[in-house]
């Protein structure tokens, strides 16, 4: 079974949609796992095909030591040098984006969710005209390792 898939700004997670109109370039993927468990099967999926996962960050935990809830909410952080660094020739601040970040996160009624960053706002934000195999190439390994992390594969 295929995870669902929205477009933020379409769809309205989280509220209303006039949220997310400012940001319609997030994709979000429905997982039928724990916050934890997608992000543990993304890296899993990310160290097999040599994809240097950078760090995880649990914000759930962090609010914790802060004294706060916060319903299970993380984020691993990843690259690959061979796709990120000529988008940082192009245009250094792109290294603003870089490298990637998926975030695996709880709603209120108990539903997780995979989000991030389409990555061809890159490609606007910057201007990094002439980079779009590299932007596509971004996208699909995105989508195909999203959408492994969120079936349990």
């Amino acid at each position: 079974m295929r995870p669902t898939f929205y477009v933020l700004a379409a769809v309205g997670i989280l509220g209303s949609a006039q949220a997310f109109a400012a940001e319609p370039t997030l994709v979000v993927k429905q997982s039928k796992l724990s916050v934890k468990e997608t992000i543990d099967s993304l890296a899993t999926a990310l160290e097999a095909k040599g994809v240097k996962v950078v760090a995880r960050v649990d914000h759930a935990a962090g609010a914790k030591t802060a004294g706060m809830e916060l319903r299970p909410t993380e984020v691993i952080i990843f690259g690959n040098p061979k796709l990120g660094t000529p988008l940082m020739q192009a245009d250094q601040r792109a290294g603003l984006d870089l490298p990637l970040k998926v975030l695996a996160w709880q709603d209120a009624d108990g539903k997780v969710f995979v989000t991030y960053a389409d990555p061809a706002a890159l490609a606007a934000r910057y201007r990094l005209d002439g980079k779009d195999d590299l932007l596509k190439a971004m996208a699909q390994a995105l989508d195909a390792f999203s959408t492994a992390a969120a079936a349990g594969k």
